[in-house]
């Protein structure tokens, strides 16, 4: 009988793939390299443009029980961050205590197992100064709370591939080709991640 893995993607716009007319964003193609590598997987992707991270966690428990509860390997991907560093009269969305607090609140929500991508670069120096210290903020809580962590921060921040496609539409979001790239830093950690056997 085939193995009823079943995913949860969760988090904001990078999540929904905002920007990317194959309408695949970096989850889709992440799904699609499982098919292709022999892991069939049922995904629901469950980005929202616009969100922090306490947001994020305040949605996991209602939309994501339904979907995951009937699976014999249910799975949650989240993302976050790049919300959370935007300011807004002079303040950020959200603060890093209040953005490691949502892994927290999302670890404590869910026995399902759990997997962080953090957010990429943006197109802004400033914003970009804050989101690698959020993003390193959120490593060290992953480690903390044995969450794995996929930094897409480091590899982005110094991608001109990446940078050119952001550029070019709205200093946050790609295209296609940005996406792709994404989706090549996310999928090998994400895949061995569930190829592995759940956490018990």
């Amino acid at each position: 009988m085939a193995r009823d893995l079943r995913v949860c993607f969760v988090g904001d716009s990078y999540v929904a793939g905002t920007g990317d007319p194959t309408a695949l964003g970096w989850p889709g193609r992440v799904v699609a390299e499982a098919f292709a590598s022999g892991l069939p997987v049922t995904a629901y992707n469950l980005g929202v443009r616009g969100e922090t991270g306490p947001q994020v966690a305040r949605r996991i428990p209602v939309e994501t029980a339904p979907r995951l509860a009937p699976a014999d390997d249910p799975r949650l991907v989240v993302s976050f961050g790049a919300n959370d560093t935007v300011e807004r009269d002079g303040q950020v969305r959200a603060s890093i205590g209040q953005t490691v607090g949502a892994l927290r609140d999302i670890r404590a929500a869910t026995d399902v197992p759990v997997l962080l991508v953090g957010p990429p670069a943006v197109d802004d120096a400033q914003q970009n100064e804050r989101l690698m210290t959020t993003n390193a903020a959120l490593a060290e809580e992953a480690g903390r709370l044995r969450v794995p962590f996929v930094d897409t921060f480091t590899a982005t921040n110094a991608s001109a591939l990446w940078r050119q496609q952001i550029r070019e539409w709205d200093g946050y979001h790609p295209g296609a080709e940005g996406y792709a790239y994404l989706a090549a830093v996310v999928a090998p950690p994400v895949l061995d991640w569930l190829r592995s056997e759940p956490p018990r």
